[in-house]
């Protein structure tokens, strides 16, 4: 079994900040950290090795910076960590994304399953999954909560807004793991000690993917961002204080004054 794990390396949003005058984000200062749910996908195809044995590769694509969450999939038990980092990868959408992710792993080979977390917390589009199995061309299932793999089929349990579904299809394929599907293991000391003094982190640029820099990268973008903002803050909450028949009356009036009935 052969499962490839695509991660992120996101800001912690506790202490994201927004520059006033261009309305990025402010990265410099500001600690990173794996995005919650890859370390979801992480655990899942971890345990799943456990259960039938074979190879799992974390591959990211970022600044060289994102070298410490490959180092950190490793210190949880990967076998193997790739990074794509080239300046003709900077400024992709969640579609020039998928498509570096998906000619890296075409780059690998064969692989039976590809997971990934459902969405990554400094973006919230849940695309780039998605966007991936269909450049593979490999079914996928989004939103899974738990699966198992059986004769080369895997059956999954993906969660709706109002319920639950359960899908099967045939390997290869692509799910996208929430965070309600387990709880993801620590790093273990011999785990850390071997991710920084024994293994590497291999390092792929466009001519390893062998990639057109006109589709990758912000040329590859047929989305981009032009600005990103703070909502304001919201008023504060007013308490009317009055028998229930004045309370009533007050609210509808307010109500009224601001066209909401």
């Amino acid at each position: 079994m052969r499962i490839v794990v695509t991660i992120k390396q996101v800001p912690d949003t506790n202490e994201v900040r927004l520059d006033p005058r261009t309305g990025t984000l402010i990265r410099e200062g500001v600690p990173s950290i794996i995005n919650p749910e890859d370390k979801n996908a992480l655990e899942a195809a971890l345990t799943l090795r456990e259960q039938l044995g074979g190879e799992v590769i974390a591959i990211s694509m970022g600044p060289p910076q994102a070298d410490d969450a490959l180092r950190e999939a490793l210190a949880m038990g990967v076998d193997r960590a790739i990074l794509l980092t080239d300046r003709a990868f900077a400024g992709a959408d969640t579609w020039a994304t998928a498509t570096t992710l998906g000619m890296a792993i075409q780059r690998l080979g064969q692989f039976d399953l590809v997971l990934a977390g459902r969405q990554a917390i400094d973006g919230d589009t849940a695309q780039v999954g998605p966007q991936l199995a269909e450049y593979l061309n490999i079914p996928q299932i989004t939103y899974v909560r738990e699966f198992a793999i059986q004769d080369r089929q895997v059956k999954a349990t993906r969660t709706l807004e109002d319920g639950f579904e359960v899908l099967e299809t045939a390997l290869p394929a692509l799910l996208t793991i929430t965070k309600e599907a387990n709880k993801p293991r620590y790093p273990t000391a011999p785990g850390i000690i071997r991710a920084y003094r024994e293994q590497t982190v291999e390092q792929w640029g466009i001519q390893e993917v062998q990639g057109d820099p006109e589709k990758l990268g912000l040329k590859g973008s047929p989305t981009q961002v032009k600005r990103s903002f703070s909502p304001p803050p919201k008023e504060p909450g007013e308490i009317i204080q009055a028998a229930p028949a004045e309370a009533a009356r007050q609210l509808i009036s307010r109500m009224k004054q601001r066209n909401l009935l």
